[in-house]
């Protein structure tokens, strides 16, 4: 059954396999990604007019420990440590040369349900949410794993961060009108008109182990995302309608140490500053041809001795010797080239182009 939604596509199975989500990836358009964020959109829940808030509603309870649990963890320390100090984090540049701007995180855990039953499953809050360049909203997506993590969390692979990214912004858009009303009245923040931008943030380690699952590094899933990022943003190629004009970027989590963070006062503190960094190098998705098979090689042609004119013909005889190049005259085959000699007591000769087997220095 066809996905009603980006939510509904992101709890695909072959979506959540790291075995088969770029096969689906490699399936989507710009069309069928603009119908499903419609959709998603549509269908969004209306906290306001439920007469519930988005900003500064996490219950305070600090979530376990455990795959999810560090990443929640993680977040709530990002959020009081922008709170705490002000301080925007630095975005990394796409190309040598570009004025970047930079991401300033304000709440976390932002619940996108209206209640009663109003829950998108794969859309139920967003991890982060913050400003980013040019005062337009900025949609979180937060993956974490320690440096010494062997695997990821089952079931999680980079299409579905992606699609649940998407199906955020779509809820969050369209509330936009509440949701600006509360940045401004929370932290003096104007939302620009302009669509979101989403940054899928995750732990060095996240991307390695999701890199690992394919050859060549991964190229072939990360060129996938990433044409996937430029339809958004842009749509296809000479259908600029179709684009839904969400700015995409996959970016590492640099922290020092560890643990990167430690429980104060009850709340995750950072232990070093967050830095952000590419998610992975600028080649990366470039997927090298695959060698031209190198053709079979047949038979070795055999080599065939020459006669020596220099040395005249000599009959044939059991007893007499001969080396390669001499000419035999035999009584049955005739006229013979000796090829050369087979152990001490044969030698091979060539009659007519058929090589015959002989018994001489007997």
């Amino acid at each position: 059954m066809p996905a009603e939604s980006l939510s509904d596509l992101s709890l695909d199975r072959d979506v959540r396999s790291a075995a088969s989500f770029r096969q689906v990836a490699e399936r989507l358009d710009a069309k069928t990604l603009r119908e499903l964020y419609r959709r998603q959109l549509d269908t969004a829940p209306r906290r306001g007019a439920a007469g519930k808030k988005y900003l500064g509603e996490r219950d305070g309870q600090l979530p376990k420990r455990g795959a999810r649990a560090d990443a929640d963890q993680l977040a709530i320390a990002l959020a009081n440590h922008a709170r705490r100090g002000g301080r925007a984090l630095a975005l990394p540049a796409r190309l040598p040369g570009e004025e970047p701007g930079s991401l300033t995180l304000l709440d976390d855990h932002v619940p996108l349900d209206a209640g009663r039953g109003a829950a998108v499953q794969g859309a139920e809050r967003v991890d982060l949410l913050g400003i980013g360049p040019g005062d337009r909203m900025a949609v979180v997506v937060l993956r974490w794993l320690p440096p010494g993590a062997a695997r990821g969390a089952t079931g999680d692979t980079p299409l579905r961060a992606l699609l649940e990214g998407l199906a955020r912004c779509a809820v969050l858009e369209a509330n936009r009108e509440t949701l600006a009303e509360e940045l401004a009245a929370g932290f003096g923040r104007t939302l620009s008109p302009q669509p979101p931008l989403l940054y899928l943030i995750a732990a060095p380690r996240y991307w390695e182990l999701c890199r690992r699952r394919e050859s060549q590094r991964g190229a072939a899933w990360i060129r996938e995302l990433e044409r996937l990022a430029r339809l958004v943003e842009q749509g296809d190629e000479g259908e600029a309608s179709e684009a839904l004009g969400i700015g995409v970027r996959f970016l590492g989590l640099s922290l020092e140490g560890q643990p990167a963070w430690e429980i104060r006062d009850g709340a995750p503190t950072l232990l070093s500053e967050p830095r952000l960094t590419t998610a992975w190098e600028w080649t990366a998705g470039r997927v090298r041809p695959k060698p031209r098979p190198k053709p079979k090689s047949g038979p070795a042609e055999p080599k065939i001795v020459e006669a020596d004119l220099e040395r005249p013909p000599r009959p044939y005889q059991v007893s007499a010797s001969f080396a390669a190049g001499d000419r035999i005259e035999h009584p049955t085959l005739g006229l013979g080239v000796v090829q050369g000699s087979i152990g001490p007591t044969k030698i091979e000769v060539l009659f007519d182009g058929v090589k015959r087997v002989l018994v001489h220095h007997r």
